[in-house]
């Protein structure tokens, strides 16, 4: 019998054969991916990233970096406590109470943050010069410490948005004719090393100005009542309490050097956190919160700037 070339008797084994042959096919593929990828990996691994959370993941070094940029709120969830770095010695920011407790403004919210995360609060004491390096090198989790935020900061580590408002200006005598930077030369100017008031005075202060600069606020106000220096460069609340409890110094605000809200500061690259902290601050302002702690400790309702 002649079978024709394209009759179904003649077919039949040929698409038989096909579809026998298309899972091994795809099994092949498979495996010679898998091989490849093992190959890249080198010694049999895959290790371009970890995952955030991952129980497998390499938990960094006591007092390194965290390996893992985007890890920290899994870290914190996971560990049960978040570490707060709050200011000690920044009235109403935070500071050393009577009884020996931090208190201020930054203290509150840090507790607010650790409500809402439904972790336990640990408080860590920090300066001007140390805020940073202690979040860089994972001795804590966020800081609320009076933090300005900087393009030149902004390359080291991440910001909130506003939680807080704040100015800081240059404060001296009544009778010292200042009103700008130029006049400022010839006077000795007063800051905290690492401020905010540091970083503008270095950039924008005239020849003749001498910048004499301390560990932390209680020494720059110190070394203006003592007369160490002419005229201070410090924050609107700092210099509040210093002309309150100093009534006949005769202190007032020359100019203001900058309007700075506070900002939270996290890790570079730490977006997760950076996320829920927004929506954190965002939820107590509409919910009052924010508001409460400024008419508490800067006497006056919470304005923050629309950015």
């Amino acid at each position: 019998m002649t079978v024709k070339r394209n009759s179904p008797e003649n077919l039949r084994p040929k698409r038989f054969w096909a579809a026998w042959r298309r899972p091994w096919v795809a099994i092949a593929i498979a495996l010679v991916m898998v091989v490849g990828v093992v190959a890249c990996g080198g010694g049999g691994s895959i290790t371009g990233q970890s995952v955030a959370g991952d129980a497998t993941a390499q938990a960094p070094a006591e007092g390194s970096a965290p390996m893992n940029a985007g890890s920290t709120l899994d870290a914190i969830l996971s560990r049960g406590t978040v570490r707060v770095a709050v200011p000690q010695d920044s009235s109403p920011f935070g500071f050393v109470g009577a009884d020996m407790q931090p208190q201020g403004y930054d203290v509150d919210v840090a507790g607010l943050l650790a409500e809402a995360l439904e972790v336990n609060l640990e408080l860590v004491p920090v300066t001007s010069t140390n805020r940073i390096p202690y979040l860089q090198t994972d001795r804590v989790d966020v800081v609320i410490s009076s933090l300005g935020a900087t393009p030149e900061r902004a390359k080291s580590i991440h910001f909130s948005r506003p939680y807080a408002p704040f100015f800081s200006g240059i404060y001296g005598a009544t009778n010292l004719d200042v009103s700008s930077y130029d006049d400022l030369a010839g006077f000795r100017v007063g800051v905290t090393q690492g401020a905010i008031e540091d970083l503008d005075l270095s950039s924008r202060g005239p020849e003749g100005m001498t910048i004499q600069r301390y560990d932390d606020n209680s020494t720059t106000v110190s070394a203006l009542l003592a007369g160490q220096v002419d005229l201070i460069a410090v924050g609107n609340t700092i210099a509040a309490q210093v002309i309150q409890e100093n009534p006949g110094r005769n202190i007032e605000n020359k100019f203001v050097i900058r309007n700075s809200p506070c900002y939270i500061g996290v890790r570079r690259g730490d977006l997760d956190m950076v996320q829920w902290l927004n929506v954190f601050v965002t939820t107590k302002i509409l919910d009052g919160s924010l508001d409460e702690l400024s008419e508490k400790w800067f006497g006056e309702p919470l304005e923050l700037p629309s950015v």
